[in-house]
């Protein structure tokens, strides 16, 4: 979820056991910078059978969850709750908004988060529902939830109740559940809903989630359980966060063929990340979406990290980590006023018939992710 060199949540990995970043790991795809990563195969979604939407199609609900453990958020946990109950309270005025937490903190939860958000019981380690709540697809006129096997992001992080948040939650709300041949989270895959789809190869070709799977292998498979028809890959960065660089705080589709890109401010000295956008450049301008367009890149500029409001050399200052709810766009306010105004600029020119709603989100991004991280959208038809 981070897009800058190693957040707080990174020094966390071993809690989850294993402990051991993907320093150095082997992609099974070309290394080049600016490779021509992209996926040639004819998936499901030719034939009707199954689709993986976009994020600005309708939303029946939004899935968010409440930081439970002391043990990861430390003394930021009250901080963390503020912001995602102001994530919750903003994006309810506009689609349901569902929140998993712990049956003990769910009374707690509830009043943080106000009459407009509902508050279930479910049992969760922590916040970013974007990468445990399942994939959500439609096929033969239904929805239905692919259960991406989480483990923790290469098992960085505690995750006993967050792996079994998909199947849950599927059987809480009686929607069919499909369980994915490989381990993933929703972070790292982003799509225009028809047929595109681009993930970071650090991310999932990753001896930490797949072993002994190629980048074909993993391909094919994502062709088969999301029904899309083409992906392209982007290198991405590994073992510098704890999610292997998801590709939803690097790049992000507005419309088919056309995607934002995350840029450092200007003046700062490269890094890994910065070589990531870069590389993510060469690989979108030379490639085409599954419908043969070519794609349109708009840079989208980080803030002045001197300007901004949060702490920290390790915060997330990326503004690519939106959220496309119903009749709206939520994107983070960073304190940078300059900054602030001109990315909201960007995203009410791609998004002209929605509301873009800056919400101040400095606990969140301090570990480790932002508003697309903590949110996860239903497809259908809105509830009232």
């Amino acid at each position: 979820m981070s897009y800058r060199p190693p957040t707080r949540r990174t020094a966390l990995r071993t809690l989850g056991g294993l402990g051991v970043l993907a320093f150095g790991a082997t992609a099974c795809g070309p290394d080049d910078s600016a490779s021509g990563t992209v996926g040639t195969g004819s998936g499901r979604a030719s034939e009707g059978a199954r689709r993986f939407g976009a994020e600005w199609d309708s939303h029946a609900r939004t899935f968010m969850s409440w930081p439970a453990l002391e043990s990861v958020w430390a003394e930021d946990l009250p901080y963390v709750r503020e912001d995602i109950a102001r994530i919750a309270r903003a994006i309810a005025e506009y689609e349901y908004v569902v929140m998993l937490a712990r049956p003990d903190q769910q009374k707690a939860a509830q009043r943080a988060c106000g009459s407009q958000v509902e508050v279930i019981p479910l049992a969760v380690d922590d916040m970013w529902a974007r990468d445990t709540v399942p994939v959500f697809v439609e096929e033969g006129g239904e929805v239905i939830g692919v259960d991406f096997n989480f483990n923790g992001w290469g098992d960085k992080q505690e995750h006993t109740n967050d792996a079994r948040v998909g199947r849950t939650l599927l059987t809480e709300y009686g929607i069919p559940r499909v369980e994915a041949p490989l381990v993933a989270e929703g972070g790292s895959f982003e799509t225009d809903g028809e047929g595109t789809l681009l993930i970071t190869e650090s991310s999932i070709v990753n001896e930490n989630r797949n072993p002994g799977l190629s980048r074909d292998d993993i391909e094919a498979d994502l062709i088969e359980t999301l029904g899309v028809d083409k992906v392209v890959w982007l290198k991405g960065v590994r073992g510098e966060d704890i999610t292997d660089a998801h590709v939803d705080s690097l790049v992000r589709f507005t419309a088919p063929g056309v995607v934002l890109l995350d840029q450092a401010f200007p003046g700062t000295p490269p890094d890994s990340w910065s070589r990531a956008a870069d590389q993510a450049r060469a690989v979108l301008s030379k490639a085409t979406d599954a419908r043969g367009r070519r794609f349109e890149v708009i840079d989208l500029p980080q803030p002045d990290l001197d300007r901004i409001t949060g702490e920290g050399d390790d915060f997330v200052s990326t503004y690519a980590n939106f959220y496309v709810a119903n009749d709206s766009v939520f994107m983070p306010r960073f304190g940078d006023r300059k900054a602030d105004d001109r990315a909201r600029g960007v995203l009410r020119e791609q998004f002209p018939d929605r509301d873009i709603v800056p919400v101040v989100i400095d606990t969140v991004a301090s570990g480790g992710g932002g508003i697309h991280c903590a949110t996860h959208d239903q497809p259908g038809e809105p509830i009232d």
